[in-house]
Protein backbone atom coordinates (compact mmCIF):
# COMPACT_ATOMS: atom_id res chain seq x y z
CA UNK A 1 0.00 0.00 0.00
CA UNK A 2 1.69 3.17 -1.20
CA UNK A 3 0.29 6.61 -1.83
CA UNK A 4 1.18 10.26 -1.80
CA UNK A 5 -1.38 11.21 0.83
CA UNK A 6 -0.16 8.62 3.41
CA UNK A 7 -3.77 7.88 4.29
CA UNK A 8 -4.89 11.50 4.78
CA UNK A 9 -7.45 12.16 2.09
CA UNK A 10 -8.33 15.60 3.43
CA UNK A 11 -4.75 16.81 3.63
CA UNK A 12 -4.77 16.75 7.46
CA UNK A 13 -2.93 20.06 7.95
CA UNK A 14 0.46 21.41 7.00
CA UNK A 15 3.12 18.71 6.76
CA UNK A 16 5.93 18.82 9.33
CA UNK A 17 7.94 16.35 7.25
CA UNK A 18 7.69 15.77 3.52
CA UNK A 19 10.16 13.40 1.86
CA UNK A 20 9.61 12.71 -1.84
CA UNK A 21 11.24 9.96 -3.93
CA UNK A 22 14.33 9.94 -1.73
CA UNK A 23 17.51 8.07 -2.66
CA UNK A 24 20.61 7.89 -0.47
CA UNK A 25 23.82 6.47 -1.94
CA UNK A 26 27.02 5.80 0.03
CA UNK A 27 30.18 4.46 -1.61
CA UNK A 28 28.16 3.35 -4.63
CA UNK A 29 25.63 1.46 -2.49
CA UNK A 30 21.96 2.44 -2.27
CA UNK A 31 20.90 2.78 1.38
CA UNK A 32 17.47 4.15 0.40
CA UNK A 33 15.68 3.96 -2.94
CA UNK A 34 12.53 5.84 -3.95
CA UNK A 35 11.19 6.37 -0.42
CA UNK A 36 8.45 8.94 0.33
CA UNK A 37 6.91 9.99 3.64
CA UNK A 38 4.64 12.80 4.82
CA UNK A 39 4.09 13.45 8.53
CA UNK A 40 1.47 15.90 9.81
CA UNK A 41 0.80 17.36 13.27
CA UNK A 42 -0.60 14.83 15.72
CA UNK A 43 0.50 11.81 13.69
CA UNK A 44 2.64 9.10 15.27
CA UNK A 45 4.62 7.07 12.76
CA UNK A 46 6.52 3.82 13.15
CA UNK A 47 9.42 3.02 10.81
CA UNK A 48 9.73 -0.76 10.76
CA UNK A 49 12.18 -3.11 9.12
CA UNK A 50 14.94 -5.61 9.77
CA UNK A 51 18.49 -4.54 10.59
CA UNK A 52 20.02 -2.80 7.57
CA UNK A 53 16.64 -1.92 6.04
CA UNK A 54 17.43 1.82 6.00
CA UNK A 55 15.42 2.97 9.04
CA UNK A 56 18.20 4.94 10.74
CA UNK A 57 19.31 6.44 7.41
CA UNK A 58 15.77 7.70 6.79
CA UNK A 59 15.56 9.09 10.33
CA UNK A 60 18.85 10.93 9.77
CA UNK A 61 17.30 12.58 6.70
CA UNK A 62 14.17 13.54 8.60
CA UNK A 63 16.31 14.91 11.43
CA UNK A 64 18.32 17.13 9.04
CA UNK A 65 21.54 15.26 9.72
CA UNK A 66 22.27 14.23 6.14
CA UNK A 67 21.18 15.26 2.64
CA UNK A 68 19.46 12.98 0.13
CA UNK A 69 21.44 11.98 -2.96
CA UNK A 70 18.26 12.35 -5.04
CA UNK A 71 14.77 13.51 -4.19
CA UNK A 72 13.59 16.23 -1.82
CA UNK A 73 13.15 16.45 1.93
CA UNK A 74 11.31 19.32 3.62
CA UNK A 75 11.48 19.55 7.41
CA UNK A 76 9.21 22.09 9.11
CA UNK A 77 8.68 23.76 5.72
CA UNK A 78 12.40 24.10 4.97
CA UNK A 79 14.03 22.16 2.17
CA UNK A 80 17.29 20.38 2.85
CA UNK A 81 20.04 21.87 0.73
CA UNK A 82 18.72 25.42 1.09
CA UNK A 83 19.02 25.91 4.87
CA UNK A 84 21.64 25.63 7.62
CA UNK A 85 21.27 22.09 8.95
CA UNK A 86 22.52 23.06 12.40
CA UNK A 87 19.81 25.67 12.78
CA UNK A 88 17.14 23.28 11.52
CA UNK A 89 18.27 20.49 13.89
CA UNK A 90 17.72 22.85 16.82
CA UNK A 91 13.99 22.88 15.99
CA UNK A 92 13.62 19.08 16.09
CA UNK A 93 13.50 16.82 19.12
CA UNK A 94 15.85 13.91 18.37
CA UNK A 95 16.14 11.07 20.90
CA UNK A 96 19.23 8.90 20.45
CA UNK A 97 19.83 6.20 23.10
CA UNK A 98 23.56 6.52 22.34
CA UNK A 99 23.67 9.99 23.95
CA UNK A 100 27.40 10.60 24.65
CA UNK A 101 27.09 12.04 28.18
CA UNK A 102 29.68 10.54 30.54
CA UNK A 103 29.62 12.89 33.54
CA UNK A 104 27.42 12.51 36.62
CA UNK A 105 24.94 15.30 35.87
CA UNK A 106 21.69 15.38 37.79
CA UNK A 107 18.58 14.40 35.86
CA UNK A 108 17.15 17.94 35.95
CA UNK A 109 20.38 19.33 34.49
CA UNK A 110 20.44 16.75 31.69
CA UNK A 111 16.87 17.72 30.80
CA UNK A 112 17.80 21.42 30.74
CA UNK A 113 20.66 20.80 28.26
CA UNK A 114 17.92 20.33 25.68
CA UNK A 115 17.58 24.11 25.62
CA UNK A 116 21.20 24.62 24.55
CA UNK A 117 21.37 21.48 22.38
CA UNK A 118 24.59 20.54 24.17
CA UNK A 119 25.79 17.44 26.00
CA UNK A 120 27.03 19.39 29.04
CA UNK A 121 25.57 22.60 30.52
CA UNK A 122 26.89 25.70 28.78
CA UNK A 123 29.14 28.01 30.85
CA UNK A 124 27.45 31.17 32.13
CA UNK A 125 24.04 30.02 30.85
CA UNK A 126 21.17 29.88 33.32
CA UNK A 127 17.59 28.70 32.67
CA UNK A 128 14.69 31.03 33.37
CA UNK A 129 12.07 30.17 36.02
CA UNK A 130 9.66 29.31 33.19
CA UNK A 131 12.17 26.91 31.66
CA UNK A 132 12.78 25.25 35.02
CA UNK A 133 9.02 24.85 35.44
CA UNK A 134 8.74 23.25 32.00
CA UNK A 135 11.52 20.79 32.90
CA UNK A 136 9.62 19.86 36.06
CA UNK A 137 6.40 19.28 34.09
CA UNK A 138 8.15 17.07 31.55
CA UNK A 139 9.87 15.04 34.25
CA UNK A 140 6.48 14.54 35.87
CA UNK A 141 4.86 13.43 32.59
CA UNK A 142 7.68 10.96 31.98
CA UNK A 143 7.58 9.48 35.46
CA UNK A 144 10.83 11.07 36.63
CA UNK A 145 9.63 13.46 39.34
CA UNK A 146 11.16 11.30 42.05
CA UNK A 147 14.47 11.03 40.17
CA UNK A 148 15.11 14.71 39.41
CA UNK A 149 18.18 14.82 41.69
CA UNK A 150 19.53 11.41 40.65
CA UNK A 151 22.85 11.27 38.82
CA UNK A 152 22.98 10.23 35.16
CA UNK A 153 25.57 7.57 35.95
CA UNK A 154 23.21 5.85 38.41
CA UNK A 155 20.18 5.65 36.08
CA UNK A 156 18.87 2.48 34.50
CA UNK A 157 18.74 2.28 30.72
CA UNK A 158 14.99 2.84 30.82
CA UNK A 159 15.31 5.91 33.02
CA UNK A 160 17.94 7.33 30.70
CA UNK A 161 15.62 6.88 27.75
CA UNK A 162 12.86 8.84 29.45
CA UNK A 163 15.30 11.56 30.52
CA UNK A 164 16.41 11.95 26.90
CA UNK A 165 12.81 12.30 25.74
CA UNK A 166 12.23 15.05 28.31
CA UNK A 167 15.48 16.70 27.17
CA UNK A 168 14.40 16.59 23.51
CA UNK A 169 11.05 18.20 24.37
CA UNK A 170 12.50 21.17 26.27
CA UNK A 171 12.66 23.50 23.21
CA UNK A 172 8.96 22.69 22.55
CA UNK A 173 9.52 21.07 19.15
CA UNK A 174 6.58 20.13 16.97
CA UNK A 175 8.41 16.99 15.87
CA UNK A 176 10.02 14.23 17.95
CA UNK A 177 12.25 11.57 16.37
CA UNK A 178 13.02 8.41 18.35
CA UNK A 179 15.76 6.04 17.17
CA UNK A 180 15.05 2.62 18.71
CA UNK A 181 14.32 4.12 22.15
CA UNK A 182 13.66 0.70 23.73
CA UNK A 183 17.14 -0.62 22.88
CA UNK A 184 18.58 -2.52 25.85
CA UNK A 185 15.49 -2.17 28.03
CA UNK A 186 14.11 -4.97 30.17
CA UNK A 187 10.36 -5.63 30.22
CA UNK A 188 9.50 -3.10 32.99
CA UNK A 189 11.68 -0.45 31.36
CA UNK A 190 10.05 -0.99 27.97
CA UNK A 191 6.55 -0.76 29.40
CA UNK A 192 7.37 2.42 31.34
CA UNK A 193 8.73 3.97 28.15
CA UNK A 194 5.65 3.05 26.13
CA UNK A 195 3.38 4.41 28.86
CA UNK A 196 5.36 7.66 28.89
CA UNK A 197 5.08 8.04 25.10
CA UNK A 198 1.33 7.60 25.28
CA UNK A 199 1.12 10.19 28.06
CA UNK A 200 2.99 12.63 25.81
CA UNK A 201 0.51 12.01 23.01
CA UNK A 202 -2.38 12.92 25.29
CA UNK A 203 -0.74 16.01 26.81
CA UNK A 204 0.68 17.36 23.52
CA UNK A 205 -1.96 16.57 20.85
CA UNK A 206 -0.18 18.61 18.16
CA UNK A 207 3.15 16.84 18.60
CA UNK A 208 4.16 14.47 15.79
CA UNK A 209 6.51 11.54 16.39
CA UNK A 210 8.50 9.15 14.22
CA UNK A 211 9.73 6.04 16.03
CA UNK A 212 12.24 3.57 14.59
CA UNK A 213 12.06 -0.05 15.70
CA UNK A 214 12.15 -3.60 14.42
CA UNK A 215 9.88 -4.93 17.19
CA UNK A 216 6.13 -4.45 16.85
CA UNK A 217 5.77 -5.05 20.59
CA UNK A 218 7.54 -1.71 21.18
CA UNK A 219 4.86 0.36 19.41
CA UNK A 220 2.77 2.59 21.70
CA UNK A 221 -1.02 2.19 21.42
CA UNK A 222 -1.24 5.73 20.01
CA UNK A 223 0.75 4.82 16.87
CA UNK A 224 -1.31 6.11 13.92
CA UNK A 225 0.78 5.30 10.82
CA UNK A 226 3.54 2.95 9.73
CA UNK A 227 6.18 2.70 7.01
CA UNK A 228 7.70 -0.70 6.21
CA UNK A 229 11.23 -0.77 4.76
CA UNK A 230 13.12 -3.70 3.27
CA UNK A 231 16.65 -3.42 1.85
CA UNK A 232 16.28 0.34 1.48
CA UNK A 233 12.96 0.17 -0.35
CA UNK A 234 9.47 1.10 0.77
CA UNK A 235 7.07 -1.84 0.99
CA UNK A 236 4.03 -0.09 2.45
CA UNK A 237 3.02 3.10 4.22
CA UNK A 238 -0.18 4.56 5.56
CA UNK A 239 -2.59 4.11 8.49
CA UNK A 240 -1.26 1.55 10.91
CA UNK A 241 -4.20 -0.84 10.65
CA UNK A 242 -3.86 -1.07 6.87
CA UNK A 243 -0.06 -1.46 6.84
CA UNK A 244 0.57 -3.84 9.73
CA UNK A 245 -0.93 -7.00 8.28
CA UNK A 246 0.33 -10.59 8.39
CA UNK A 247 1.23 -10.51 4.70
CA UNK A 248 2.96 -7.13 4.54
CA UNK A 249 4.96 -7.45 7.76
CA UNK A 250 5.84 -11.03 6.75
CA UNK A 251 7.28 -9.73 3.47
CA UNK A 252 9.15 -7.03 5.36
CA UNK A 253 10.94 -9.55 7.60
CA UNK A 254 10.89 -12.48 5.14
CA UNK A 255 8.99 -14.71 7.55
CA UNK A 256 5.48 -16.21 7.68
CA UNK A 257 4.02 -14.11 10.50
CA UNK A 258 0.78 -13.86 12.43
CA UNK A 259 0.03 -10.48 14.01
CA UNK A 260 -2.31 -9.76 16.88
CA UNK A 261 -3.59 -6.57 18.46
CA UNK A 262 -5.10 -6.15 21.90
CA UNK A 263 -5.72 -2.88 23.71
CA UNK A 264 -3.87 -1.06 20.94
CA UNK A 265 -0.68 -3.11 21.46
CA UNK A 266 0.76 -5.40 18.81
CA UNK A 267 2.10 -8.92 19.10
CA UNK A 268 3.71 -11.13 16.48
CA UNK A 269 4.64 -14.78 16.10
CA UNK A 270 5.91 -17.04 13.35
CA UNK A 271 3.10 -18.98 11.70
CA UNK A 272 3.20 -22.72 12.19
CA UNK A 273 4.06 -24.61 9.05
CA UNK A 274 1.52 -27.26 8.12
Amino acid sequence: MRGGDDGNEDGGGTALLDARDVHVLRDGRALLRDVSLTVRPGEHWALLGANGAGKTTLLSLLGARVHPTHGTVEVLGRRLGTVDLRELRSLIGHVDPRHPLRSALRVRDVVLTGLTNSVEPQPRWAPTPEQKERAERLMGTLGLAGRREARWTTLSQGERGRVLIARALMPEPRLLLLDEPATGLDLPGREQLIEALDALREEHPGLATVLVTHHLEELPPGTTHALLLREGCELARGPVGAVLTDDQVGKCFDLPLVLGRHGGRWSVRVARRR
